[in-house]
């Protein structure tokens, strides 16, 4: 009996839950196409801003002794041309030394250390008068580090510390690159707790050996042109090109010159033509009106939308007249079919015509191919709009939640239903047993008459 019971309670909502498990194998299939589309066209919009970040779609500046010197693209100007670099000097900082003292721990007095800037030379110095005397107080029974913890925190763009040297512990102090970064120290001593004024130096009557590096600008000629620097950072010395220095070569001249990114932008052209056409085939799959999974959906039919007038979307609305602003200007066609082809022969015209323009294209712009991908990765990709890859997700699977919902409902009523009639038929075989009992007693009774005939 509870097996009768549980089959027909079975039985009584089979047909519905074989619908709703055909509805959920539907929706299933609809959510893994839809996600497939939308993170293929997502890994492709990473893949293509990784490539442009990698900075060689764009002309880019190179040195033929990169020990001399690194190069760097800078300002907006066009880069052209070569030029020839040769460092004659690198920009250097002060570096000065206080007399040792047996004991790190020791106090060496209190008072205050006061800095002068300027440049410094030998036997004399040359206050620089842009530049404000920084006082740095220095309270009583100060060690060296405290001193050293002093003047760091002073903001003067000097930096001190403790080296445990050979002759004891001495306090070293460093200044900033450039010529008018040199500095003097004076000393204030408080009566009674002398000791600073052993830090104290200048050019005129100081110690000469306490001097271990001088402050001076970086000296380079571009082109055979003298040019200084107060850091060995020269920054912009020409259109396109930054400096940095990093050692001399008197005499032997380094060449710059500026890559050329037409391979590199053909074979990124090649390999966005390539990926364009894996999502093509993909889409054109999953909206075949027979058998596609979103032959109907709304997110589908808006990538393709946007896929099929990629060629002629201008990228670079603000292109300088003649340049290249468009994808099909760069080689990308598209055919009837929806699928991509690329001629390299176009981009080498657009190339040899402006490449700096055709360059520009490739960047993390706002405009741009990288761009153009990516706002059609992230419009793919935003779950509130009703109308994309991601909102068909959530729409999907928020049916698959009410099927689940649903689900749950009939194994609720279902177990209503099996209970109810187990219940009735543990009644009924109850009662049957009782009969057959009845029966059993009657038949026996019965069988006792007749024998007494």
């Amino acid at each position: 009996m509870a097996a009768l019971a549980r089959n027909l309670a079975d039985a009584q909502y089979q047909t519905r839950l074989d619908q709703l498990g055909l509805r959920s194998e539907v929706l299933d299939a609809k959510i893994s196409a839809a996600s497939t589309l939308k993170n293929q066209v997502l890994q492709l919009s990473s893949a293509l801003g990784e490539r442009v970040r990698n900075g060689d779609l764009a002309p880019s500046p190179v040195i033929s002794a990169p020990s001399i010197a690194s190069v760097s693209r800078s300002g907006s100007a066009a880069p052209a041309g070569n030029y020839m670099l040769e460092v004659l000097e690198l920009a250097s900082a002060q570096t000065l030394v206080g007399p040792a003292i047996p004991d790190a721990g020791d106090s060496v007095g209190s008072g205050t250390l006061t800095l002068r800037f300027g440049e410094v030379a030998p036997g004399s110095f040359t206050p620089d008068p842009a530049r404000d005397a920084i006082a740095i107080d220095i309270p009583s029974g100060a060690t060296l580090s405290d001193i050293a913890a002093a003047i760091n925190s002073s903001g003067a763009d000097v930096s001190a510390y403790v080296a445990n040297s050979v002759n004891g512990a001495q306090l070293v102090i460093k200044g900033a690159e450039g010529a008018a970064n040199g500095f003097v120290i004076e000393a204030t001593e408080v009566p009674g707790e002398e000791g600073l004024a052993a830090l104290a130096w200048e050019p005129i009557g100081g110690d000469a050996a306490r001097l271990l590096g001088q402050s001076g600008d970086a000296r380079f000629k571009l082109d055979g042109i003298e040019m200084i620097s107060a850091t060995n950072k020269a920054g912009e010395v020409a259109p396109g090109i930054s400096l940095t220095l990093s050692a001399t070569n008197i005499g032997n001249p380094a060449r710059i010159g500026f890559s050329d990114p037409a391979d590199a932008i053909s074979s990124v052209m090649s390999d966005l033509t390539s990926a364009l056409n894996e999502i093509v085939a993909a889409l054109s799959a999953a909206m075949d009106p027979q058998t596609g999974e979103l032959a109907r959906d709304d997110g589908a039919r808006a990538l393709r939308r946007s896929l099929s007038s990629l060629g002629s979307t201008v990228i670079m609305p603000n292109a300088a007249d003649g340049a290249p602003a468009t994808l099909a200007e760069l080689g990308l066609a598209i055919g009837r079919d929806g699928t991509f082809s690329f001629s390299d022969a176009t981009l080498k015209a657009a190339l040899a015509r402006d490449p700096e323009a055709v360059a520009a294209m490739f960047t993390n712009g706002l405009y741009g191919v990288y761009s153009t991908i990516d706002k059609i990765s992230r419009n793919a990709a935003t779950a509130g709009n009703p109308g994309s890859l991601a909102g068909s997700v959530s729409r999907y699977t928020s049916q698959q939640a009410r099927i689940s919902e649903e689900n749950a409902k009939i194994a609720e009523k279902q177990e209503v239903l099996r209970a109810r009639l187990t219940k009735q038929f543990v009644a009924a075989d109850t009662r049957i047993g009782i009969s057959q009992s009845t029966l059993s007693f009657l038949e026996a009774q019965i069988a006792l008459w007749n024998k007494s005939d």
